[in-house]
């Protein structure tokens, strides 16, 4: 079947040739098109429900909006995990589901439930689901600016009038991009008409605050009458009562009073103020500022999200379209840390086949073969584009990762192909056969180990592919654009390749002989090696044990990780101040912080999210902030130094702050870490109970361990205390004498000290809030609270504090839940060690030292939990794997004896790869794992070339010493080859230093250190002990 495969290729030579021009144009057209990202998504499938609840405790947000929710949301199909924060009027919930469920059929399953269980909750609190998006969604962040702006601070004036046009101007504006979920709007001063009611005036006149209340919100309304005929024609009849200006409100009429009306603006002030504020944006330390997020949408190509974006804001921009001379202006940008690390994807691409083709060269000695080979380089990526657009893979660090990784693999088959066909038409030069079929025996002769070759690397990424979770995400399409990729380039070497070398190749002047003077030189000393070690077969395998029990001796002292960190080029410096601190004091230390970060080398912009925005999805506190600090180019860093460097000044800068936490961290990577596993750490200890008090007693304990230990860095406790209460407990005994009942009073708090809503007042398609409450120095203190007077069915009036116990107390600041259990995490990062040693030694530690309460236990997450996941997965994989290349060995050789002798090279093929990460100081962690399956692959295939060609030697009548030596001079060049291309392919993953090469770097240690072993041993220790293993062949 190969045979005629490749003889109807030769047949149709025009029309092959032809066909891989025209997919070579397929594939220029799939490349332009292809997805693109920085990072593999590899966030959960999840869904998020946001219930706002103003006002409420996060205890009384646990009770009334998150436990019937969570029940509600128990036993959804596909439902793997639920967590839960509550904070100060915010429940978020989310649900993560398994890989394999739609997240829009997850939404609509979440969505009928919700219907069924919004009734029961209370009024008010109505749950909202969270955008459509995952770790990798905020792509593009911006402030408002004018031209004029310069370093002064901004007003509140001006802050209120940016809010404006973001919501009402810029926001809408964005949001109808294709491919964005959602703009969540930060800082600025969100507009409100306030009436702000005098209690004296209200007393003075009889009324109460739930009067005007209610007179607010009657006289605020269009009403429609229908429709009045009149002759031909007809005239619709519209009541116009809509409240214009703070002049109509002022023109209520609440009550009569001796024949003359009692106004609103005869008790109350009306003015234009602000709603309570969540949030603030901080931009550079100098001002506060009015921006937002935008969010791309689920699975979107990020590239094409922001390059819509900034065209759509150039043209905002250009045409202006925000009033005032605004202008919107980015901090944060997806695109520059796309574009730069596809740049170190691509150079690594492009200098791996100028490489490759150097190689080739200096082995053949000849360009034409170079170009044979060259035509099948460029055209397998192109025709594996064409590919991962139709399996909807994205070009990203890992998929063109892998691409970078098969450059050397991908040309395997063809330079065994064309250094035979070469081989062989030296060889029969003075023949007088035609070249067209020497090239064909010669393909022929070579098809079945380049085919078995090929196919053990494609199935030993296979594996790969059936890893879970994140680590499955990221990996998955690294094994499937190798797998693709050598799949082509197999095709492509078993047709293209003969039809090219029938075109090109023509026999060397020199005969069969054709060693290049490197390969020559090369040739003669390893001649001698090879017989040295045919003579000496026990003294050989005595040393390749040797380095082997050596590798393993160095084992324990490589450390475990579960992937290196990417550098993204910006910095999360996250800062965590006291749970009760105001607003106004966050702001103020956070302008001090940004001054501080701005003073650092290297930093070009600081600009920090204080409390959170509007979606209801952004659970941040008013005591949490995540500052965005975008760095200069490289260029313009002091000598030197690195991206840690400049996190490592940041770090010192903020330490003179009082009482923070600061926690150093990357846009995405802190976003993707916190959607996947709820916590934003490397190390994750989340203590499950019941009782909030206890649970803080254990987390303390948990951290005073884990800050002993050699490598603990920012270290931190979910700040869930430390919250303080102004509690208004009514007494039932004394409302029940007045003949009032608990909702009155709850009312008056409600309105009088809180603000209520009682109606939107429109201007134009705009609309806000109009708010009844009581003047600030009304309720700005606890004795003008106490002193509040509420008026009882008799009309007599009575102070709250005779009608409740006014107290400060503290309470929970945020109660976190999981699997509907509280629980309260201790998060570690871990720096200058190994994940895998430290969590033991604090598990042992803990185990110890910690006795835990009835009902109360301990669980480990956080990077950690995906560490052991993929290394466990690996353990059973890698087994299953090494049967697999056994069976197909035995297929190929039929033969139990040969799979084994080529079995062996794998142990010692793994030498160099444990010895490279031992001396560059790289962790054992899965990109290094995935380094040892492609580097078995390799070895396994030079082994193959290598023992089939001594084995039809053996076939032919040669004594075994014959065969061996023939075999392996002759077999020198194309292993040496195979070995070097697959090396040198990765080479300039070594050297690179872009975004996304620290998740490459490892890989490529172990193969080109594995390869330097696996090919010295391959050459070397397979033909001193082939003599062992030969057997006969038995004449059927």
């Amino acid at each position: 079947m190969i045979e005629s495969l490749i003889r109807s290729a030769l047949k149709q030579r025009l029309i092959v040739a032809v066909v891989a021009a025209i997919l070579m144009l397929f594939g220029l057209d799939a490349a332009r098109k292809l997805s693109v990202d920085a990072f593999p998504d590899v966030t959960n499938i999840q869904v998020q429900i946001a219930t706002e609840a103003p006002g409420r405790s996060p205890e009384e947000v646990e009770r009334f909006a998150t436990a019937p929710l969570e029940v509600a949301m128990t036993g959804l199909p596909g439902l793997e995990e639920m967590r839960s924060l509550n904070k100060p009027g915010l429940s978020l919930i989310t649900l993560v589901f398994n890989d394999k469920t739609d997240v829009y059929f997850a939404r609509q399953l979440v969505m009928e439930r919700l219907l069924e269980v919004g009734s029961r909750l209370p009024e008010g609190i109505t749950p909202v689901l969270g955008p459509v998006a995952t770790g990798l969604g905020e792509v593009y962040q911006y402030t408002l600016e004018h031209p004029d702006d310069g370093n002064r601070e901004l007003s509140e004036q001006e802050l209120m009038q940016r809010r404006i046009v973001q919501d009402w101007v810029a926001r809408p504006l964005l949001r109808s991009i294709p491919g964005v979920a959602e703009i969540n709007s930060q800082g600025g001063f969100a507009k409100q008409y306030q009436v702000l009611v005098n209690p004296d005036k209200l007393r003075h006149y009889g009324l109460s605050i739930q009067d005007v209340y209610q007179a607010v919100g009657r006289n605020n309304a269009n009403a429609g009458g229908g429709v009045l005929p009149h002759y031909a024609e007809q005239y619709l009849i519209r009541g116009i009562g809509l409240i214009r200006n703070i002049d109509d409100i002022g023109m209520i009429v609440l009550r009569e009073r001796d024949g003359v009306p009692v106004y609103l603006r005869d008790l109350a002030s009306i003015e234009i103020g602000y709603e309570t504020r969540q949030g603030a944006v901080i931009k550079n330390g100098v001002t506060e500022a009015v921006g937002g997020v935008v969010i791309m949408i689920a699975s979107g190509n990020a590239k094409e999200v922001v390059s819509r974006i900034k065209a759509r804001v150039d043209e905002i921009n250009q045409k202006g379209m925000l009033p005032d001379g605004l202008k919107i202006a980015a901090y944060y940008d997806r695109s520059e840390l796309v574009d730069a690390a596809l740049w170190t994807v691509t150079k690594v691409l492009l200098e791996g086949v100028l490489l490759v083709v150097v190689v080739l060269f200096l082995f053949l000695g000849d360009v034409r073969s170079s170009v044979i080979v060259v035509a099948t380089l460029i055209l397998t990526p192109l025709l594996t584009f064409v590919a991962m657009n139709q399996l909807g893979i994205s070009a990203n660090l890992m998929s063109l990762g892998g691409l970078a990784i098969a450059i050397g693999l991908m040309v395997d088959g063809s330079v065994v192909v064309v250094e035979n066909a070469y081989l062989q038409l030296g060889n029969r030069a003075g023949s007088g056969e035609s070249a067209l079929r020497i090239i064909l025996r010669a393909v022929v002769e070579v098809a079945t180990p380049v085919i078995f070759g090929v196919g053990i690397i494609i199935l030993v990424f296979l594996p790969l592919m059936t890893l879970q979770g994140m680590e499955g995400k990221m990996f998955a399409p690294l094994a499937y654009t190798i797998a693709i990729a050598l799949g082509i380039s197999l095709v492509l070497s078993l047709t293209l390749t003969p039809v090219l070398s029938t075109y090109l190749l023509k026999p060397p002047a020199h005969g069969g002989d054709h060693d290049t003077r490197l390969i020559a030189i090369m040739k003669a000393r390893y001649l001698k090696l090879l017989h040295w070690a045919l003579a000496n077969e026990r003294k050989t395998v005595a040393m390749a044990l040797c380095a082997f029990v050596f590798a393993l001796g160095l084992l324990p002292f490589l450390g475990t990780a579960f992937i290196p960190e990417m550098k993204e080029g910006s910095i999360v410096p996250g800062i965590n101040r006291v749970a009760n601190i105001a607003l106004d004091e966050s702001i103020k230390m956070e302008k001090e912080a940004m001054r501080l970060v701005m003073e650092v080398p290297g930093v070009k912009s600081a600009v920090s999210g204080v409390g959170r925005g509007e979606s209801p999805a952004d659970p941040q506190g008013s005591n949490e902030s995540t500052p965005i600090v975008s760095l200069k180019p490289r260029s313009e860093w002091p000598d030197g130094w690195t991206q840690d460097t400049i996190a490592e000044k940041i770090r010192e800068k903020l330490k003179v702050l009082p009482g923070v936490q600061v926690v150093m961290a990357q846009p995405i990577s802190d976003r993707v870490d916190e959607m996947v596993t709820g916590v934003r750490s490397d190390i994750a200890v989340k203590v499950f109970g019941d009782d909030l008090e206890q649970l803080r007693k254990v987390a303390g304990d948990v951290a005073k361990i884990a800050q002993t230990l050699q490598g603990a860095q920012d270290l931190r406790i979910e700040r869930t205390s430390g919250q303080q209460y102004l509690s208004i407990e009514i007494d039932r005994q004394a409302v029940a004498r007045l003949g009032l009942n608990v909702a009155d009073i709850n009312d008056l708090i409600e309105t009088a000290v809180g603000g209520k809503v009682a109606t939107e007042i429109f201007e134009g398609e705009r609309r806000f809030p109009s708010v009844i409450r009581l003047p600030e120095n009304f309720r700005n203190n606890i004795d003008a609270i106490s002193n509040l007077l509420i008026t009882s069915p008799n009309a007599a009036q009575v102070r709250l504090v005779d009608l409740a116990r006014i107290q400060l107390q503290e309470g929970p600041a945020q109660i976190s839940r999981e699997q509907g259990k509280r629980r309260i995490v201790v998060g570690v990062n871990v720096k200058d060690r190994d994940l895998g040693s430290f969590v033991a030694e604090l598990q042992q530690k803990v185990e110890q030292q910690i006795k835990m309460p009835d009902g109360y236990y301990l669980e480990w997450g956080g990077q950690f939990q995906n560490m052991e996941r993929a290394l466990g997965h690996l353990t059973i994989i890698v087994p299953i794997t090494v049967a697999a290349i056994f069976f197909l060995l035995f297929l190929l050789f039929n033969s139990l004896r040969y799979a084994t002798l080529i079995i062996t090279v794998l142990p010692f093929a793994s030498i160099g790869g444990v010895i490279g990460l031992f001396l560059t100081g790289e962790y054992l962690s899965v990109p290094a794992s995935v380094g040892f399956i492609a580097l078995w692959g390799i070895a396994v295939l030079n082994g193959v070339v290598l023992v089939s060609y001594i084995r039809s030697l053996r076939d032919e009548g040669r004594s075994v010493r014959e065969a061996i030596v023939e075999g392996a001079t002759l077999r020198f060049r194309p292993v040496m080859m195979t070995a070097t291309v697959a090396m040198l392919g990765l080479i300039p993953f070594l050297v690179s230093n872009g975004p996304g090469s620290e998740v490459q770097r490892p890989l490529a240690i172990v193969v080109i250190g594995g390869l330097i072993s696996s090919t010295l041993l391959t050459l070397v220790m397979l033909p001193a002990i082939y003599r062992w293993f030969d057997e006969e062949r038995i004449e059927a």
